[in-house]
């Protein structure tokens, strides 16, 4: 989880909460390469990684698009940005920029970009019409938009009947305490048909594990940072947050227990070639 904003960054932008992102991405790396593949990406597309943090799908799109294409990184942290543009000069990429900066007022080339994504930001926007509509209108005609976010139903553990239960609404709140939707998910193909685009992917994905797999470790160094801001903002209670960690923890004893994550929608449209007037026009 990670907010679009710079100061908004819910654990803040250092080297802690760095490698926090590297082992989510790597948990969710399957994920986002099995959406990557649906769409076919191609060499030599010029791509936009909105909201990028340190960078990692960023590299991974630099991959897929070869020498001869181009990814640039639009974030609002600089310290993310210096250390991915550090990454990029060490492996020698000449063709992978940086945008500081954020998606509802940057200045980003217009019709521009074979593909534009992004992940893990549009839950928090308090406008996400308004943060569509700059996304669309980098596209070119025939470009592809993809979206990655939760709809947040489905985060739950096993066994049941603990105070963890309560977990889900106390999350939903703390998104829409800073303005977000946790179910913005649901809304957006309505938007991108209104912009003119055509949507070709909306697939539901969950991970769930044990105490040893790769979800449940991913989702305790969330639980580590992320449910003390919450008390710290007047969400939940200290003595809430004390409750549900103690259920997590006796749980991460117990070889029988099962994590389930909330549920994270891949959306991926297309824009029309020949968009209408009216609400498509971009500006």
């Amino acid at each position: 989880m990670q907010a679009s904003n710079q100061k908004e960054y819910l654990l803040g932008a250092n080297e802690a909460e760095l490698e926090r992102l590297r082992f989510q991405h790597w948990v969710w790396k399957k994920i986002t390469n099995n959406f990557f593949d649906r769409i076919g990406i191609e060499q030599g597309w010029k791509c936009l990684d909105v909201g990028s943090g340190p960078g990692f799908t960023t590299m991974d799109l630099r991959d897929r698009i070869g020498p001869k294409g181009e990814v640039t990184a639009l974030e609002p942290s600089q310290f993310y940005l210096n250390w991915l543009q550090q990454e990029a000069a060490s492996r020698g990429w000449s063709n992978l920029h940086c945008i500081h900066g954020k998606a509802e007022d940057a200045d980003i080339p217009v019709r521009s970009y074979d593909f534009v994504f992004a992940r893990w930001v549009i839950d928090f926007v308090p406008d996400a019409e308004k943060f569509l509509k700059h996304l669309i209108a980098a596209l070119r005609p025939g470009g592809v938009i993809a979206i990655q976010d939760y709809w947040y139903e489905g985060l739950s553990l096993y066994p049941r009947g603990t105070f963890f239960d309560r977990l889900p609404d106390i999350i939903r709140s703390y998104y829409r305490a800073g303005g977000g939707d946790p179910f913005m998910t649901g809304r957006i193909p309505g938007i991108l048909r209104n912009y003119g685009v055509r949507v070709v992917d909306f697939t539901p994905n969950q991970l769930a594990g044990g105490p040893q797999s790769d979800v449940w470790e991913w989702v305790h160094r969330f639980f580590m940072g992320h449910l003390h801001l919450m008390a710290e903002k007047g969400v939940v209670s200290k003595g809430e947050v004390e409750r549900i960690l103690a259920d997590w923890n006796t749980q991460r004893k117990n070889p029988d227990a099962i994590y389930f994550s909330p549920v994270v929608v891949d959306i991926a449209g297309t824009l029309d070639k020949s968009p209408k007037s009216s609400k498509n026009k971009t500006s």
